[in-house]
């Protein structure tokens, strides 16, 4: 495994970051696609999460030298902090998560994030499902029609960052949103976020232009998820008759690492063979002439340029 300093945290985390979703049959992500609301409410734990499967990506995980771990709803969050106790890591691991049902449209305007008290409770929720005292990287993804609601909304922010902070419930605040480039920017320059969480890969570029810039004039960790545009890169590979999935996946998060601002990639799999895989791109990081030639043949794809066509739109707004 190689490591890289995550901002001014002090912390050194590997640039192979462990996901916490667990997948169906389909390959789609547990929880959200089988019943949205349930994911999303607060004390809902899906039966079968964590499970003998899980425990050996994880055990494998440490075999790897994975010390960063992002865990979503209730069922993950769950899962992972009753795994790590029936399989304690050799080595200190840090744990990324965001209140259940306050993030992104699950709550209206955010307004819960908004309100100490009840961040607080749900905090002190959180650390009961992971077993831990602390929670290391707090996910506080907000939207615009948050700021638009409330003009006093970052300032909110920053204090219930502060306050948490300073009771010990988190060690540190992730800027996330999925409002795009304007939120993002407003997030980093309150100065209270230690890490950037973001979708990015060669669809979804347009972070590159200020997000990463601003990002590191702050000092801030970038951490990147969506690599393989959850899964719609596959499909594009069909349309472009490309069957090296592994060359592809190789090519996809070598385009991340390409911009040295991003510190790690949250990697989700339900294969131990995929993980082991996806660390073995470290030993060199330089695209190959057939990892270029597989990226430009699948911008050439429809399917490519519907999707970047909506990631710009929607990162721009």
């Amino acid at each position: 495994m190689k490591y890289k300093p995550l901002g001014n945290t002090g912390i050194d985390i590997s640039m192979i970051s462990m996901g916490g979703h667990e997948y169906l049959p389909n390959h789609k992500s547990r929880g959200f696609n089988e019943d949205f609301e349930k994911a999303i409410t607060p004390g809902y734990i899906f039966p079968g999460f964590g499970g003998e499967n899980r425990k050996k990506i994880l055990s494998s995980a440490y075999e790897l030298g994975i010390n960063f771990y992002d865990v979503t709803h209730d069922s993950e969050k769950e899962a992972l902090g009753r795994n790590l106790q029936e399989l304690p890591p050799p080595f200190p691991v840090y744990i990324q998560t965001r209140p259940e049902g306050f993030c992104y449209t699950y709550d209206e305007n955010n307004k819960k994030m908004a309100d100490y008290a009840t961040l607080k409770a749900e905090a002190e929720r959180i650390l009961k499902l992971l077993q831990r005292d602390t929670i290391d990287f707090f996910n506080l993804a907000f939207m615009k029609s948050a700021l638009e609601n409330d003009d006093e909304y970052l300032h909110k922010i920053s204090y219930n960052v502060s306050q948490l902070k300073k009771e010990g419930l988190i060690r540190y605040a992730c800027a996330d949103t999925f409002s795009g480039e304007s939120t993002y920017l407003k997030q980093i320059a309150t100065g209270s976020f230690d890490v950037v969480y973001i979708n990015f890969n060669f669809a979804d570029h347009q972070a590159t232009k200020k997000v990463l810039k601003e990002a590191a004039k702050a000092n801030m960790g970038v951490v990147a998820r969506e690599a393989f545009m959850k899964g719609a890169l596959f499909e594009m590979a069909k349309e472009a008759n490309i069957d090296d999935k592994t060359l592809l996946a190789h090519a996809a998060m070598k385009w991340v690492f390409s911009f040295d601002e991003v510190t790690t990639i949250v990697y989700g799999t339900g294969k131990v063979s995929h993980l082991e895989d996806s660390v073995s791109i470290l030993d060199n990081l330089s695209m190959s002439e057939d990892e270029l030639d597989l990226i430009h043949r699948i911008k050439d794809t429809s399917l490519f340029k519907e999707y970047e066509s909506a990631k710009n739109k929607e990162f721009l707004q």
